[in-house]
């Protein structure tokens, strides 16, 4: 039932392939060659939730768990709250702090997770 949801981040993940594939996405994958997993959760964290895994190693986006082990760091959201972290609306300190981001796994793997790996929108 879950994969009827349409999440807005979805797209976004797209996005993101699309531009680890390009040489901008190539430089981001050899300076961090980290392993994130995304929870994305349509209205509640924990419940009907959409995972990804961000490998900045390989330089890809899969839907699914991360399956070469255990990722560096795991985020969970709401589909909003990552949408809004992700295009550089909110400070992704302040959605951990107000408990709209919660992160397992190394912090130090966590912070270098900026909107700064997301494509930049283009003006149309």
């Amino acid at each position: 039932m879950a994969d009827s949801t349409q999440l807005k981040s979805d797209a976004l993940l797209e996005q993101m392939k699309q531009h680890l594939s390009t040489d901008a996405g190539k430089a981001v994958v050899k300076k961090l060659g980290l392993v994130y997993q995304i929870n994305i959760a349509p209205k509640k964290m924990g419940f009907d939730e959409v995972t990804y895994t961000v490998d900045l190693k390989k330089g890809e986006v899969t839907k699914g768990s991360y399956e070469g082990g255990k990722p560096d760091a795991t985020f969970t959201f709401k589909d909003d709250d990552f949408v809004k972290v992700a295009t550089g609306k909110m400070n992704p300190q302040i959605a951990f702090m107000r408990g709209l981001m919660k992160v397992k796994g190394s912090l130090s793997a966590a912070q270098k997770f900026t909107p700064d790996l997301f494509p930049k929108p283009s003006k149309m």
